[in-house]
Order: structure tokens, then C-alpha cells, then sequence
């Protein structure tokens, strides 16, 4: 572990989106705790970003019951207090709902939304303490409405946005921000695990993970709760609201259903 001080806290860090906030992060002056399974990948961000003064690892896997808390009482034992946390951590898979592994379902609730609840739950007190801080969850434009085929993975993500608009809410007047970022899809490893090869949803444009982060940090900086990246996932959160909701699904299971 680094030296004490405050520090953004990144989980899913070691690749994607994750390795992007700690690359802006860095640029903006901010200590880091680098979070992933990955230690191998985590020790290379380390030292390209200010080695161990600057940057603290911690490997854990957050979608076992423990890993939250064990972040939390790693973290907290080195005396390094959080000011920023990025829930970005998260994991998905395409396929029919009952052809999936039982493990692979579980897993994915478990990381995408059980270790994003325990984490902020576990850090958010400091910050309210301090009367400063913020939260930034990693959602998608898989909130916006049920998607077969990636059935629990939108379920999961619109969970995060209904969590994070009431903490919202909930955080007013505090000093402490909390954000729900949607990326449509990135060029990141995700496309690769999600089993997306073949689908129609594949052929959709990707913005960079470095424009995903640059639109989270600006619209922090500016106070909005909730930032959609890119004019055409705005329109398809508009669009998603007005249109029916079985002509919504229909859609949404063209896209990504399996060839």
C-alpha cells in the first residue's frame, strides 16, 4: 500500500473503462486505490501512472460475498481515505436466461449490483463525515429498458440507476455527489465476454473508453447526477420512454439475440 491520503478508488480498474478513469484520474492530480482481480495488469497501471506513492493495489473479486469488506478494511487499514468512488466494476453475457450457468447469472447480480451497493455503503460514511466526496456508478444504456437475451445484465444496470438516482436524493445538500454514468458500447473487453459475436448489436457505433470517462468527469464537474454518453444513446433514452414498451423489447431482442 501507498501512503496515507485521499484517493479515487476504481474497481474493474485493470482494463476498459476502469484503466481509462485511472489514466484521467491521474492526469487530474488524484491518488488512486486500483481495484480488479488482475494483479498482473494492476501492477503494470501502477507503475505507468506514479508507482506505488501514487497508486495503491488491492486484488479482490468483488462478486464473492467477502470482497467488498475486504477492500474496504484493506483500504482502510492503510489509513487512505476515499474521496472519489467508481463503481465500475461488472460483467456480461448474452444467451437465453435458462441456458445460462446458474454461477454465470448469480455472478453477474453479485458483481454488478450487490458489490456496488456494499462499496458505496462501506465508503459513502467518510465522505458525508467530511461533507465531501462523490460516487460514480457505472451503469449503461442497458438501463433504459428489458432486453432479451441479456436479460439479468440490463436488469442489473437498471437496478443501478434507479439505486443511484434515489441516493441522489438522498445526498442533497451533503457535498457529496453521486453520478450514474451510461456508455452505449466501448471499444472495450466487454464486447469479447458478453458472447457478443454475430449479434446485430455489434454492429452499433463504439465510442473510445477514454470519451466515456471524459463525458463522466465533465458532467461531474458540472453538478449532473446523470451523464448518457453520446447525442445518440440521449436520443435513445427519449426515445426508449415515449415509445411502447413491447415495441421497446422487441427491438432491444432483435439486437441481441443469439445467431
Amino acid at each position: 500500500m501507498a501512503a496515507a491520503g485521499l484517493r479515487a478508488l476504481v474497481t474493474g480498474a485493470s482494463a476498459g473503462i476502469g484503466a481509462a478513469f485511472a489514466r484521467a484520474l491521474r492526469d487530474r492530480g488524484h491518488g488512486l486505490v486500483l481495484v480488479a482481480r488482475r494483479e498482473e495488469r494492476l501492477r503494470l497501471l501502477q507503475q505507468e501512472l506514479g508507482g506505488a506513492e501514487a497508486v495503491a493495489v488491492v486484488c479482490a473479486d468483488l462478486a464473492t460475498p467477502e470482497g467488498p469488506r475486504a477492500v474496504f478494511d484493506e483500504v482502510n487499514g492503510a489509513s487512505l481515505g476515499v474521496d472519489l468512488l467508481v463503481n465500475n466494476a461488472g460483467v456480461g453475457h448474452t444467451g437465453r436466461f435458462q441456458e445460462e450457468p446458474y454461477e454465470r447469472v448469480v455472478g453477474m447480480v453479485d458483481l454488478n449490483a450487490r458489490a456496488m451497493v456494499a462499496l458505496t455503503r462501506l465508503f459513502l460514511p467518510a465522505m458525508l463525515q467530511r461533507g465531501e466526496g462523490s460516487v460514480i456508478n457505472v451503469a449503461s444504456t442497458a438501463a433504459f429498458q428489458p432486453i432479451p437475451y441479456f436479460a439479468t445484465y440490463s436488469a442489473t444496470k437498471a437496478f443501478a440507476a434507479a439505486f443511484t438516482a434515489a441516493l441522489a436524493v438522498e445526498l442533497k445538500g451533503s457535498g457529496v455527489r453521486v453520478q450514474l454514468l451510461c456508455p452505449g458500447p466501448t471499444e472495450t473487453e466487454f464486447f469479447g465476454q458478453a458472447s457478443h459475436e454475430g449479434l446485430l448489436a455489434n454492429r452499433l457505433p463504439r465510442a473510445s473508453a477514454r470519451q466515456v470517462v471524459e463525458a463522466s468527469l465533465r458532467g461531474l464537474d458540472r453538478g449532473r447526477d446523470r451523464v448518457v454518453v453520446g447525442w445518440p444513446n440521449r436520443l435513445l433514452a427519449v426515445a426508449v420512454s415515449l415509445v411502447p414498451m413491447p415495441l421497446a423489447r422487441a427491438v432491444a431482442a432483435r439486437l441481441y439475440k443469439p445467431r
